[in-house]
């Protein structure tokens, strides 16, 4: 193993690393191969973590979907595509948004919308209804829904 981490400092430097924040297991994967671990010393520090829970996918999910809905302001559709790149699973994703509430998540994409309408130019209110929905499916929201509160905001403001 050379210039690599003997596997104790690894495990110890893993265990330091999920205790920061949630990790999943595709990010701790990737630094113990930075690391230069062999494939059966990762097997064996991901087993180890997942026992100990410094590891835990399901806790990950939870914490990952609350904070970038409400810190990033990310809609659904990028929370699943954020998370598929992490390699989570399909059901795991499905499950943990179902769980978002529906009156936080409207509010959350309200208040986006109330921030950007401020700086939005149009020469009509269907133009600027368009604009809004489309900034808004940037941030990962349906496009149903998106439309819906963009025309709601329009209209509301004069």
């Amino acid at each position: 193993m050379k210039g690599g981490l003997q596997y104790r400092q690894a495990l110890t430097k893993a265990m330091a690393f999920c205790s920061q924040s949630e990790r999943c297991r595709f990010d701790v994967t990737a630094k113990l191969k930075q690391w230069e671990l062999s494939d059966e010393e990762i097997t064996r520090a991901l087993n180890y973590l997942i026992e100990e829970r410094f590891l835990d996918e399901v806790r990950f999910v939870r914490f990952y979907v609350n904070d970038k809905l409400r810190f990033n302001k990310w809609g659904k559709i990028k929370l699943t595509y954020m998370l598929r790149q992490k390699q989570i699973p399909e059901e795991l994703i499905r499950s943990e948004l179902n769980q978002i509430d529906d009156d936080i998540y409207q509010k959350t994409l309200l208040d986006l919308l109330k921030t950007k309408l401020k700086s939005v130019k149009g020469e009509s209110d269907y133009e600027r209804t368009g604009k809004l929905a489309v900034f808004a499916q940037g941030h990962g929201f349906e496009a149903e829904l998106a439309y819906k509160l963009a025309s709601q905001i329009v209209d509301n403001e004069e």
